[in-house]
């Protein structure tokens, strides 16, 4: 089991109030597999990734990351584990503008501690596993779109990580480009790599093999996710207020 979230809640203070965001998420990855986390904008969601990333601490539950229970990781561990187990994909990129596409993909290898020569070399084969082996000198500025992702999926890879955790990653792209997105992390997934992906949209999640969908900082299925809404849509008159 690569991520196993047991009973995971989570609390913001908004002056002296306590706000719940999480509530008593239950979640089990298995290495290889492919699962979209869906959800409406306030769901939680984000919240959700950036507990499944070691970027937040939930306010209590048990979340354990290739048997590591996070809960006892101090920060510089937790670093060493986002750094080395986790390959994050943002909805906009984050690429440093005035870094090749090679060189902001050697980054998080640069991080690892892997010497230039050989960091070098991975960082080539993870720009031409994407597709991008006559860009890799190429700034952010003269990369499209669609290129930008790309070179952030090979510095997610470069590492051989864990997981990917993919957040939004086609929400700044044109249809085309998302769908060519999409394409490569089913042929990195058939690879064997285990991919997390947050998303809002149903298409998207479709490209998953598991789903699952949250909804006012719970857990449940597409099924009973379509049920909450038909019933609100009665209750409403016909009108989804979300």
């Amino acid at each position: 089991m690569i991520l196993q979230l047991n009973g995971i809640y989570k609390n913001y203070m908004t002056g002296s109030m306590e706000v719940p965001v999480l509530k008593d998420i239950n979640l089990s990855v298995e290495e290889g597999d492919y699962l979209a986390i869906m959800g409406p904008s306030g769901s939680g969601k984000s919240t959700l990734m950036n507990i499944i990333g070691c970027l937040d601490r939930p306010t209590s539950g048990q979340y354990l990351f290739d048997g590591i229970d996070i809960a006892r990781q101090n920060d510089s561990s937790l670093s060493d584990i986002r750094n080395k187990g986790i390959g994050f994909v943002f909805q906009n990129f984050n690429l440093l503008p005035r870094q090749s596409a090679l060189e902001n993909v050697e980054l998080p290898l640069l991080f690892a501690g892997i010497r230039k020569r050989k960091r070098r070399k991975i960082a080539m084969e993870a720009l031409e596993k994407v597709g991008l082996s006559d860009r890799m000198s190429f700034l952010p500025t003269q990369l499209s779109g669609g290129q930008k992702q790309r070179v952030a999926i090979a510095r997610a890879i470069a590492n051989k990580p864990k997981i990917l955790l993919a957040d939004e990653p086609t929400g700044a792209l044109d249809s085309r480009s998302g769908d060519q997105v999409m394409e490569l992390f089913s042929q990195l997934n058939e690879e064997g790599m285990t991919i997390v992906m947050i998303t809002h949209e149903k298409a998207i999640a479709d490209c998953a093999n598991k789903i699952v969908v949250i909804y006012d900082g719970e857990l449940c299925s597409v099924g009973e996710f379509e049920s909450i809404q038909n019933s609100r849509r009665h209750i409403w008159g016909g009108q989804d207020n979300e």
